[in-house]
């Protein structure tokens, strides 16, 4: 009786231990706490969780409380996809931004740096990298988090993030094998499949995990694709073939596998999240990412109990859960022995636009820095720079989930600060008025129009067309993927839409 006992207790804290729930609020509710105490691991951070960088902390410490090694993760890619400054905007530009640019060691010193600041607050796990090699420009959920749509590009801005971030001892989790690039659906919504040959797929989607893997990413995230080349039956995060042959078979990775998150439609919708659990870690993965949208003890108990279940049914191998269990302990393992490299990469020629030496390239600044060389300027030439406030329209289209709508984004803050009383005004939706309304609004003041993505969305770029024919002089500023044409006067690609994209805009606007 005492030997089932101590079996029982072993499965259900492998059971809890691969799993990475999400929680409410901004301290750590009292199951949570006793989930650390019984075998819970890891736990993810959204931007719910995040106040401060002193709450942060805070939270952190309360969790450490209870279990010293545990794993904290968030989804901190900086760009556009931020929880660390979620209310603010990012101080950092996001991959394609850094892609832009194509300096590695400007990539290496900005993820250094994020790391840095992470690992002060606590957390030690980031899901980040982005390396899908954004080939398809439809697509709703990657764009501007990928650094752009060259594999090799790609790839070497993929080890350089890589590097940069683990040398400040937070572990990098490279996504969203086998790469979620060529997708123009999105995975939060539904499953999107990806028909492309293994030729294809070797030399675009996998160029880039091979690099991280190279690079010693210590963790890898699952995509809820359908690779019908790979695996004409399950998507990637449920597939035998793609995480335990393809990755750790042909890719020769050891590292932890971590799942996107399970509420999300493609898998909720199709398998269920406990079921989708069950075939994950069978399939291969180490850990469940849940907690995006469901972060309670009942979803724990949840998935906890519909894993141990299939142990006990004969689903699902327990060495299998013990082996995905001991990964994550492993990990926290390597979190806690300190950065790989205790002193910030050489920033080289980050400051090299800005012809500042590298030592003055402050961790302060490395972000905007990053941000003015990631700019693409079209009729600066023929440009006088505003010396009175305009009416910025800010054209806004859906927030996907990754990117959510809480922060905020475009230039009028940063113009308000250098040309006091600078007005702005969103439009959202497919506003097919929106171009005459902005002239009814601005009058005889400059217009600035803000787009994100203008290619994807015809509604944007006819408001685009009513603005230009009336009003020529329109800036325009593009935060998403500049794929359309430049026009308006002066045109400004910022190649994501962080807070520090906008600043680096409003500098070249006002002439600063």
């Amino acid at each position: 009786m005492t030997t089932l006992a101590s079996g029982t207790d072993t499965l259900t804290r492998d059971a809890l231990t691969v799993l990475q729930p999400g929680f409410p609020g901004t301290t750590a509710p009292d199951w949570l706490l006793r989930r650390l105490g019984e075998g819970l691991a890891s736990v993810g951070l959204f931007g719910r969780n995040i106040a401060s960088p002193e709450q942060l902390s805070s939270l952190t410490a309360q969790l450490r409380s209870e279990r010293d090694d545990v794993l904290v993760a968030i989804d901190e890619e900086g760009g556009d996809v931020t929880r660390l400054e979620v209310r603010t905007g990012s101080s950092f530009p996001g991959n394609h931004a850094l892609g832009a640019v194509d300096d590695v060691d400007l990539t290496r010193a900005v993820a250094h740096e994020l790391g840095r600041r992470l690992a002060a607050c606590g957390v030690n796990l980031n899901w980040a990298p982005s390396a899908d090699v954004n080939s398809n420009p439809s697509n709703p959920v990657i764009g501007v988090r990928s650094f752009g749509a060259d594999p090799e590009l790609v790839a070497r801005h993929t080890a350089a993030y890589v590097t940069g971030l683990q040398s400040a001892g937070v572990a990098a989790c490279t996504k969203h094998f086998p790469g979620h690039g060529d997708t123009a659906v999105d995975s939060h919504h539904a499953l999107p499949r990806i028909d492309a040959d293994s030729p294809v797929l070797e030399q675009r989607e996998l160029l880039p995990f091979r690099a991280a893997i190279a690079a010693g990413t210590r963790a890898v995230m699952s995509a809820h694709i359908l690779v019908p080349t790979l695996d004409p039956d399950r998507p990637a995060t449920l597939s035998l073939r793609i995480l335990t042959d393809l990755l750790r078979g042909q890719l020769g990775y050891d590292g932890l596998i971590v799942t996107d998150g399970m509420e999300m439609q493609a898998i909720a919708a199709t398998y269920g999240i406990e079921r989708g659990s069950v075939l994950a870690i069978a399939a291969g993965a180490d850990a469940i990412c849940v907690g995006g949208g469901l972060a309670d003890d009942e979803t724990v108990r949840r998935l906890r109990d519909a894993l141990v279940g299939a142990v006990r049914a004969g689903e699902l191998p327990e060495e299998r859960l013990a082996e995905a269990a001991e990964r994550v302990r492993a990990l926290a393992r390597w979190t806690a022995s300190g950065p790989a490299a205790a002193s910030t990469p050489d920033q080289g020629s980050a400051a090299d636009t800005d012809r500042a030496p590298a030592a003055e390239v402050t961790r302060v600044d490395i972000g905007l820095v990053a941000a003015r060389r990631a700019l693409t300027v079209t009729g600066a030439d023929d440009f006088t720079p505003l010396t009175e406030p305009p009416y910025v329209a800010l054209l806004t289209p859906v927030a996907n989930i990754a990117v959510g709508d809480e922060t905020p984004w475009g230039v009028a803050a940063e113009l308000a600060r250098l040309l006091p009383g600078t007005e702005t005004a969103g439009f959202a939706g497919a506003d097919e008025d929106a171009g005459r309304v902005v002239l009814k609004a601005a009058g005889t003041r400059r217009i600035v129009a803000v787009v994100r993505d203008e290619h994807r969305h015809p509604w944007m770029a006819a408001a685009l067309d009513t603005l230009l024919a009336a009003r020529p002089d329109t800036v325009v500023v593009e935060m998403g993927v500049p794929q359309a044409a430049p026009r308006g006067a002066l045109h400004i690609a910022t190649h994501g839409a962080a807070r520090v994209c906008g600043h680096a805009a409003a500098e070249v606007i006002a002439g600063t």
